[in-house]
């Protein structure tokens, strides 16, 4: 009886990590899922929900520059202005050793198309906007 109860209680450890485990994975792919969103509308406030307090962005093959937050959402509100959304699509997205979530996507627009570099890096439990490069194709 004592074995049953020890084997119920691992068991019933093991299932509530999973439970933890799973929700976590889900919440990561929603921030991917929200960018993704974002970028697609040409949403800036959206998008700025999902930056680090700084975040470097890269337009058009310029030089990155870093920029606070708030300062980041005007830069977007000012290309997604000039180039306003058709689509935006993944084409990968992955994670380093580090935990670093990525993706790489398309973002095509009445003016052109651009490759989306999309770096993401976890803080205080939550992956928020490193980078952003958008690569005139």
């Amino acid at each position: 009886m004592k074995k049953f109860r020890h084997v119920t209680v691992v068991f019933s450890l093991l299932l509530v990590a999973m439970f933890f485990t799973a929700d976590k994975a889900v919440a990561q792919g929603d921030v991917m899922n929200s960018v993704k969103s974002a970028i697609k509308i040409g949403s800036s406030k959206d998008l700025a929900r999902n930056f680090s307090s700084v975040v470097e962005i890269a337009l058009e093959s310029g030089e990155p520059t870093s920029y606070s937050n708030t300062q980041a959402e005007f830069v977007m509100k000012n290309f997604f202005s000039k180039n306003t959304p058709v689509d935006f699509s993944y084409s990968h997205q992955g994670a380093s050793d580090k935990g670093q979530k990525y993706a790489i996507g398309t973002y095509t627009s009445k003016t052109g198309s651009y490759t989306v570099l999309v770096r993401m890096k976890e803080a205080d439990g939550k992956h928020l906007i490193q980078s952003m490069n958008f690569i005139r194709d």
